[in-house]
């Protein structure tokens, strides 16, 4: 364990993705609190650093995987000659594991040989403490715990400016505001549009203004404009048309979240606005909105249970279950009755 006064350089490796960086900031701030005179560095993806640029403190390096070969190149030139106190090699993948292979540091904490994967134990020289079914946000906590950091609820202070709060207010409809963010990086994790549609509806009737949110990829333009098609309200299509930082205070500035398993909704928690999570994937005890778990609807352990006969405490932590029509077995009533409960508990 290491003291206060030890560590005067500390370098943070999680390229990617938009969610996980997001679990990833409540663990950096923590270090930052515990190390305040210490120099950290963030090696970044090129989309996640474009959310958290400008965070106080925090010197981002972006590795733009795009590049190829020329990327670990440019990254090997920016750190010669310069050696970090300790690495905390957060991310088990082979490209990251290559990344932690350039950057050098007298010490290089990876994870624990239970989470360990794709050669992750030859680029690292220490390991943080194993533990028991974890969400992904506490397994972020355990690498700060590992330099001295103290970590109890979570807390996040995302960098964005007044220009982004006011765009997002000029994008808003006025009154109460209930998001769609109905993409997931695969269809597969996305529920059906008219299903999104019906909620959009169910929401109007309470009084709500319904607002989609995604980015420009033609997959989410083509299902946001599905949605707005089944819909017999009027909905504000925001798809492709903010930046990262307005997507997040417009998230901000909604009173509740509908979404899969997608960066979006681990954004909302970031600023406290409530998510309504649709799982049927992944483990929402490893991978939902950390906050807000009690508001997922989820069908993962039925069909865990289904495909491979065991639970999710009888198989390797995040496990996956396959199949690309599982989002279906959520019904609109399902989610319907979850959207009653977050209304009425949180006061909306």
């Amino acid at each position: 364990m290491c003291v206060s006064s030890s560590l005067s350089s500390i370098c943070i490796l999680r390229l990617s993705a938009i969610g996980d960086v997001c679990h990833a900031v409540s663990a950096v701030q923590a270090i930052q609190r515990a190390h305040p005179e210490a120099k950290i560095t963030w090696v970044i993806g090129k989309i996640e650093a474009m959310l958290l640029q400008g965070m106080p403190g925090i010197e981002f390096v972006v590795f733009d995987k795009k590049q190829g070969k020329a990327a670990f190149k440019a990254l090997k030139q920016r750190f010669k000659g310069h050696k970090f106190d300790v690495l905390l090699h957060m991310q088990v993948a082979l490209r990251a594991n290559l990344v932690a292979r350039v950057i050098p540091a007298k010490r290089k904490i990876g994870f624990d040989k239970s989470r360990s994967k794709e050669l992750h134990s030859l680029f690292i020289n220490d390991r943080i403490a194993p533990q028991a079914e974890p969400h992904v946000l506490e397994g972020f906590q355990n690498f700060a715990r590992a330099i001295g950091a103290s970590c109890g609820e979570p807390t996040w202070q995302m960098p964005y400016e007044a220009h982004h709060q006011q765009q997002a207010s000029q994008l808003l409809p006025e009154g109460k505001v209930f998001v769609i963010s109905p993409a997931a990086s695969k269809a597969e994790r996305n529920w059906m549009p008219e299903r999104y549609a019906e909620l959009a509806e169910y929401a109007a009737e309470q009084g709500f203004k319904v607002v989609i949110t995604g980015g420009p990829t033609q997959l989410e333009q083509a299902l946001a404009a599905k949605i707005v098609s089944y819909c017999q309200v009027e909905v504000t299509n925001l798809v492709g048309k903010t930046d990262l930082k307005t997507l997040l205070c417009v998230l901000q500035q909604a009173k509740l979240v509908l979404a899969p398993d997608t960066g979006p909704a681990h954004m909302a928690v970031t600023v406290g606005t409530p998510v309504i999570g649709l799982y049927a994937h992944s483990n929402p005890a490893r991978t939902g909105p950390y906050l807000y778990q009690q508001y997922v609807v989820e069908v993962y352990h039925q069909n865990l249970q289904a495909q491979r006969g065991k639970s999710a405490q009888q198989l390797p932590w995040g496990t996956r279950v396959k199949g690309t029509e599982l989002m279906q077995q959520i019904s609109t009533q399902m989610v319907k009755s979850m959207f009653d409960k977050v209304v009425a508990e949180q006061g909306l």
